[in-house]
């Protein structure tokens, strides 16, 4: 009957914890945060944000060390495949084609001891990845 209340007091994983920094790193610098974890059939994207005029594309890793490489490498073309094919679902689905875009990916790294995370920011981290066309 209250299971909706249960989901409150689960704790959050170490991925949604990243995301919600990722987030709130993204608005004290400016961005508005206008979708997160917008899931389509084929995946998810992070978070949705916009910079001025440009809708950007945030990918978020989350790590709790560099004992397997730093977050960011975990976004490989495969993975950037993805999100392309996934922001371009977006931008047609809310009709942006008409507006610039950017892939950024924010890593952020939270050790288990520590009360704070580093945050990286990396801005127009990939391109569109995909066939001749894929944005116009």
């Amino acid at each position: 009957m209250f299971f909706w209340l249960l989901s409150l007091a689960r704790p959050k994983t170490l991925g949604q914890r990243g995301e919600a920094v990722a987030a709130r790193h993204l608005k004290r610098r400016g961005y508005k945060i206008v979708a997160r974890s917008d899931r389509a059939a084929r995946g998810e994207l992070d978070l949705v944000a916009v910079d001025g005029r440009t809708i950007v594309f945030v990918e978020v890793k989350t790590r709790q060390s560099h004992e397997t490489g730093h977050p960011e490498d975990a976004v490989g073309t495969d993975k950037q495949r993805r999100i392309t094919r996934l922001a371009l679902a977006y931008l047609k689905r809310h009709d942006l084609l008409g507006y610039p875009t950017r892939f950024d990916v924010v890593a952020v790294t939270w050790p288990a001891s520590a009360r704070r995370p580093h945050i990286e920011h990396f801005l127009a981290a990939f391109e569109a990845v995909g066939g001749p066309g894929m944005f116009g």
